[in-house]
């Protein structure tokens, strides 16, 4: 037995506008004509627009990235400066814990400061600009945090020396 179907049309759901009923899918599903306010259409399942999985045609998202980027003055996407690149994978290390090394890193209580997690000039005013194309973000303690006095730009040499697995321990005499 078939449920009624609920008439959406003329309703708002994010940035999308109910134009009208598109038929249904073959599962039965009301699918609806929709514009989003970028001028976009498409058609959208109710229950999407219902519960939230869907509430523009990507424009927001777009808007979102767009926004970060002239917020922090790097470019677009695909001219990400190295620093840029750096200070979002730090942060990405340290708070995500789906990362394949997050064991490594926010794992075993590493963290960004609080001055650098929202700021990326402050974390750019404090490290400066990588002197060369060699050089990667490291932190000079790898137990301590991601913070002003313990991050460096660093070759590959001088990273694979501060390793916690690679750095010798002295022998008591």
């Amino acid at each position: 037995m078939a449920r009624p179907r609920i008439d959406i049309a003329g309703q708002r759901f994010g940035r999308w506008t109910v134009l009208e009923f598109a038929g249904l899918d073959k599962s039965s599903h009301s699918r609806w004509l929709c514009q989003c306010d970028c001028g976009s259409r498409a058609v959208v399942h109710g229950n999407s627009l219902r519960r939230g999985a869907t509430t523009s045609c990507g424009c927001y998202r777009n808007d979102r990235v767009s926004q970060c980027q002239s917020t922090h003055r790097e470019g677009s996407l695909h001219l990400r400066t190295k620093e840029y690149r750096a200070w979002t994978m730090m942060k990405y290390r340290c708070r995500n814990s789906k990362y394949q090394w997050w064991s490594r890193y926010g794992g075993r209580g590493i963290k960004v400061c609080d001055r650098w997690i929202h700021s990326f000039e402050n974390f750019l005013a404090d490290v400066g600009r990588a002197p060369g194309k060699e050089y990667t973000i490291d932190r000079k303690d790898n137990d301590g945090d991601y913070d002003r006095g313990n991050v460096r730009w660093a070759t590959a040499k001088e990273r694979a020396n501060n390793r916690r697995c690679g750095k010798k321990k002295e022998v008591a005499a």
